[in-house]
């Protein structure tokens, strides 16, 4: 195989293949989700198992947004004990911010110290979970590809609905810092992209509860 890290990858057929070790990478995205979480909810956790160094504009980010983040080579922690805020994203591919990123990050800024604006520049349609965050309390418009966020100083809990993956896990993390409960319908979104996610959150001191 050649071409690792340009446009064209050549890969040259071989007559056998042998077995290797090999650990998978961390997801970024999901330790993206639970450092978004603790900026949420408030508090101090280490996320073992993923390499600072996929996440650097994502880190660049949350200190901007005010909160303290510590780095090893396989380990993140993030402290978080006051409003963030506000800053500025665009989305866009590796290494730029992840769009899968932009709906949690977007649940954490609702509640800023100020006024953020989200560019997404990869997917249409991306901002299905708005609706859902407004109904929250949430102040955000929209106008074509970018997204005004005022911060407000509580969401409240509502009941929601996810409409795919990354907006399940962003109400998630806007319920987690919202005043009182929130009912979140279609949960089977956050499953295809989380293993465990309330169990995990659970063992932090969260108060999740699913049901049938």
């Amino acid at each position: 195989i050649s071409g690792a890290g340009s446009q064209d990858i050549t890969i040259q057929g071989v007559n056998s293949l042998k077995p290797v070790d090999y650990t998978p990478l961390g997801d970024r995205l999901e330790a993206g989700t639970y450092l978004f979480a603790v900026i949420s909810a408030g508090g101090d956790v280490k996320i073992h198992n993923i390499n600072p160094n996929y996440l650097q504009i994502v880190l660049y980010k949350i200190k901007e947004m005010g909160t303290q983040v510590l780095t090893g080579d396989n380990w993140i922690e993030i402290i978080s004990s006051q409003r963030p805020e506000p800053v500025d994203i665009i989305t866009d591919p590796y290494p730029g911010f992840p769009t899968d990123l932009q709906p949690i990050i977007m649940a954490v800024l609702t509640r800023a110290n100020g006024t953020s604006v989200i560019w997404e520049r990869i997917f249409e349609n991306r901002f299905i979970h708005i609706m859902e965050l407004q109904r929250m309390g949430a102040e955000i418009t929209i106008s074509g590809d970018r997204a005004t966020v005022v911060g407000v100083e509580r969401l409240d809990g509502a009941e929601v609905m996810a409409s795919d993956i990354r907006a399940g896990a962003a109400l998630t993390v806007a319920a987690l810092g919202a005043f009182g409960i929130t009912t979140l319908q279609r949960v089977y979104h956050i499953d295809r992209g989380y293993q465990r996610l309330e169990e995990r959150l659970n063992s932090l001191g969260a108060k999740i509860t699913r049901k049938s």
